[in-house]
């Protein structure tokens, strides 16, 4: 049905790059015809559901996130109600990837450094949306704003031209897209379910071989650690701070430098194996301080960082870059440069064993950091070098042919993504014409999806995504 789709029969220029011709029987009018601003404020606190923006959604955020606000701040919060639309405008100097519209579902709440608007009566809530994510989306949006960190307000675009169609094609767009995106998405999920089984058995592969080695038959003895089981009878255990020295990694950074989040990207390096890093994605210090700040943290190529805290707990990746970067709540192991040691320490904390030694901590509660003394502490199995560096290389092998697959359906998850970000640019803009098409669907009510799928698929089967950054007014 998709691939029958053709343009309309005639157009005009709409003046704007990024909208390109219309149909000629849409009407051009200024985004003030189309969107009015939201002025309702939280005063006296009417209203107490705290909502947030994150991946195009807008959630309700639980009480137990709301930290460092206490309820007098909420009175500065502006009140929205289903069909609004959210946008947020604030630091599109720097930050180019994140999904900064969002439709509310939900009455509640919401900060005021947001930009909420309301439809007029010529267009439909769901159509509102979906032409403002074209707008987000086609990166359009960047090329509105002020100040130094280029935040948006809506004298900004209030004149930039929008195309709307009548109410029935309204309906009918919305109806298609919504029949689309539920096709879409559900291939995305299966994919991902893929890749979290494919994760699966990596981690089961990796746990047999950090706990019991290579050789099937070599006899074994307990450990005396209950979360470790039984090893073989020639490895000891002994505290992880016995192997490598393990510090805080933090960088002490110049206040004006902002820290990233410790989610990086995955690269080959040719002297520490496949699940090296670079920190492409952090941000940098200014060179006049990286003399000071690399002392304070001394980190150094090939040893290993481990995130301490949040969502991120135990994730951990080996330094493979000379470039400056900060970072905060990390562990700093110091391997001294050795890639065995660095490796192998790699695929023991991915093994799970540090997720059973978390959720013993815990107790039933929630962990959300681990301490120094901790981490220093972990129990670990000491192993002839010779051995360490089979295993090492045995899994380097083994698991290359998960890394493919993992690959290969991440980048199918992508090109789907930006297959559904273009289509729904061209049906909104008018490319497209889905009016047949719309009468054709199956009668059965089709599955609503907002596009609240991250940009780049990147390990989203193991990792939390992360909300998008809410300010506090």
């Amino acid at each position: 049905m998709i691939a029958d789709l053709k343009p309309y029969p005639e157009y005009e220029e709409s003046g704007m790059t990024w909208l390109g011709p219309v149909p000629r029987h849409w009407h051009l009018m200024p985004a003030f015809g189309a969107f009015m601003p939201n002025r309702d404020r939280n005063r006296g606190m009417k209203e107490k559901t705290v909502l947030s923006l994150s991946y195009g959604r807008i959630i309700i955020k639980p009480a137990e996130k709301l930290h460092g606000l206490v309820p007098e701040s909420f009175e500065t919060y502006q009140i929205v109600n289903p069909g609004d639309i959210i946008l947020r405008t604030t630091d599109l100097q720097n930050d180019h990837t994140s999904l900064r519209v969002g439709m509310v579902r939900d009455r509640g709440i919401i900060t005021s450094a947001y930009l909420a608007l309301k439809v007029s009566t010529e267009v439909s809530p769901d159509f509102g949306f979906q032409l403002l994510n074209v707008w987000d989306t086609s990166k359009a949006i960047y090329g509105y704003g002020s100040g130094l960190r280029q935040n948006l307000d809506f004298s900004h675009f209030k004149r930039m031209p929008v195309a709307v169609p009548p109410p029935d094609e309204q309906a009918a767009i919305v109806r298609f897209l919504d029949w689309a995106n539920g096709r879409l998405e559900r291939a995305i999920r299966a994919k991902r379910k893929v890749i979290a089984l494919l994760n699966e058995q990596k981690q089961a592969i990796i746990h047999r071989a950090i706990t019991r080695g290579l050789d099937p038959a070599v006899p074994l003895k307990p450990s005396g650690i209950p979360w470790l089981g039984n090893i073989p009878q020639h490895w000891v255990t002994l505290p992880l701070k016995r192997v490598v020295e393990v510090k805080d990694g933090t960088h002490d950074t110049p206040p004006y430098v902002e820290p990233s989040d410790a989610s990086f990207p995955l690269v080959t390096s040719k002297d520490f194996g496949p699940s090296a890093i670079c920190f492409d994605h952090a941000k940098h210090i200014s060179s006049s301080h990286h003399k000071e700040v690399m002392k304070r943290s001394n980190t150094e190529r090939g040893d290993i960082l481990m995130s301490m805290i949040g969502g991120n707990i135990g994730k951990a990746l080996i330094v493979d870059t000379d470039r400056e970067f900060s970072i905060k709540n990390v562990a700093l192991f110091k391997t001294c440069g050795d890639p065995i040691l660095a490796r192998f320490i790699l695929y023991y904390l991915q093994s799970g064993l540090l997720d059973i030694h978390i959720a013993l901590l815990s107790k039933g509660g929630a962990q959300g950091f681990l301490g120094l003394g901790q981490i220093r502490n972990l129990a670990f199995a000491k192993m002839p070098v010779s051995e360490m560096g089979d295993i090492v290389e045995a899994l380097d092998l083994r698991l290359q042919f998960f890394d493919r697959l993992i690959t290969t359906t991440r980048n199918s998850i992508n090109l789907i993504m930006a297959y559904r970000t273009r289509l729904v640019a061209d049906v909104v803009t008018g490319k497209l014409d889905v009016r047949e098409a719309a009468t054709r669907l199956p009668g059965e009510a089709t599955e609503a999806t907002t596009l609240d799928t991250p940009q780049n698929d990147a390990d989203l089967s193991d990792e939390n995504e992360p909300a998008d950054e809410e300010a506090v007014v």
